[in-house]
């Protein structure tokens, strides 16, 4: 379902002066001082509301002056084989090859199932060549880990090494070989914490692999290309899109592992099928899907393309990411009942942004409650299996005026449940 972003609905403020007749009858007691700070508390609200409450870490909230209306509806009812479908789909593959400059020689294809679909795609193409290194340090790093050795069944082939850390931390990521593939996240959605800028622990002479799960650092931070032979990621977290579709991004060194090593005994579903006798499908990255896709969510990543355009770009886009987290740096260093997951700010995301809270794991889900009731902020609790925490989404579809907005009502919220 597309979502239209709410607007403001506006607040009544209750004066307390509405209320000194009630103070009065009451009279001194303890339970009337109680009862006054209460009715004080309701009418000091902190201050404006965000304009929009939505911090979802995905799917995310849509750009700044979004409409569905905007849509063109030509594609709709129409086959994505024919003509007018495949230039639309190839269209969004050269404007994302184009904006993210992503060197000439790579490929990039709109693949099945978001960037879960797209990342499944490399690994049961392409692991298994040669041993490996999986870095995780949440839990969708984990997942993968946990697909190349329970469902893959790597181990009985090649050795797999992991390479972990807790939430908020990295492995040492120079523990890894350049003779090995490597499988990482860039930026981990669930614990605030990404890779430090240039992946410079990633060798430029390697003989293996690298496959990177980018799907909330693309478009927000400087991708390595140089770096990269496999990166995925979807539409729906930066750049506010719809879900179900994912980018497939390849190397020339990842092509070529594709022609010339073939798993033994490992049958491919056809939404995963990247080559056809022995050599990589070019029409996947053409605008050729290898399923029928939704046309319209083509239409609102044409869309979503469009507005980063106008705000400056991937630089556009990086800064105010950048500028977002900012505001939140700031708040957390004059509050200390609130901290980053992620203590180190070279290794700090600015898209999922994890916090810690001095409170107890259901106060906290209190403090969540609380907010989204005001209508304040929505979808902000920490991910299931992250530590108790909140995540705020920082993306660039955010604009800073309402993360500024947030931050009193966080103060306030913590307030009202350490009572």
């Amino acid at each position: 379902m597309f979502r239209i972003a709410p607007r403001q609905v506006a607040r009544t403020t209750v004066a307390f002066a509405q209320h000194q007749h009630v103070t009065a009858a009451v009279g001194s007691s303890t339970a009337a001082r109680a009862l006054t700070a209460r009715w004080l508390s309701a009418a000091a609200a902190p201050g404006p509301k965000p304009a929009n409450p939505e911090f979802s870490s995905g799917p995310c909230k849509k750009h700044p002056g979004y409409s569905i209306a905007n849509l063109p509806t030509s594609t709709l009812g129409r086959s994505h084989r024919s003509k007018l479908g495949k230039d639309r789909l190839k269209f969004a593959i050269d404007e994302t090859k184009r904006m993210l400059g992503i060197p000439d020689n790579y490929l990039v294809g709109i693949v099945p199932a978001s960037d879960t679909g797209a990342y499944e795609m490399a690994m049961w193409n392409m692991l298994g060549a040669r041993d490996i290194d999986i870095c995780h340090w949440e839990s969708f790093g984990k997942g993968w880990f946990a697909d190349a050795v329970n469902h893959l069944k790597l181990r009985d082939t090649v050795d797999v090494k992991e390479h972990t850390a807790g939430y908020g931390e990295l492995p040492d990521l120079t523990a890894t070989s350049k003779d090995r593939d490597i499988c990482f996240t860039f930026n981990g959605t669930t614990s605030g914490v990404r890779v430090p800028d240039g992946c410079d622990w990633i060798a430029d002479d390697r003989t293996g692999l690298t496959l990177c799960d980018a799907t909330s650092a693309v478009f927000a931070m400087n991708m390595p290309w140089e770096k990269l032979d496999v990166t995925t990621y979807s539409w729906q977290k930066v750049l506010g899109g719809e879900g179900a579709h994912g980018m497939l991004i390849l190397s020339p060194r990842a092509v070529e592992r594709l022609e010339s090593y073939t798993p033994a005994n490992r049958p491919l579903p056809k939404i995963f099928r990247m080559t056809k006798k022995g050599k990589i499908d070019e029409s996947i990255f053409k605008g050729a899907t290898i399923n029928t896709p939704s046309m319209m969510a083509v239409e609102d990543y044409i869309d979503a393309l469009a507005w980063a355009e106008s705000v400056g770009g991937t630089e556009g886009l990086i800064k105010i990411s950048n500028n977002n987290l900012a505001v939140l740096e700031k708040f957390v260093a004059e509050n200390d009942w609130i901290d980053f997951l992620a203590k180190d700010k070279s290794i700090r995301s600015n898209t999922s942004v994890c916090c810690t809270l001095d409170l107890t794991p259901e106060q906290i889900k209190a403090f969540v409650a609380l907010l989204e009731k005001e209508n304040v902020a929505l979808d902000i609790g920490g991910y299931r299996d992250a530590p108790p925490s909140i995540r705020i989404w920082c993306g660039a579809t955010v604009e800073t005026a309402d993360v500024q907005a947030l931050t009193p009502w966080l103060k306030w919220a913590y307030e009202e449940v350490k009572k």
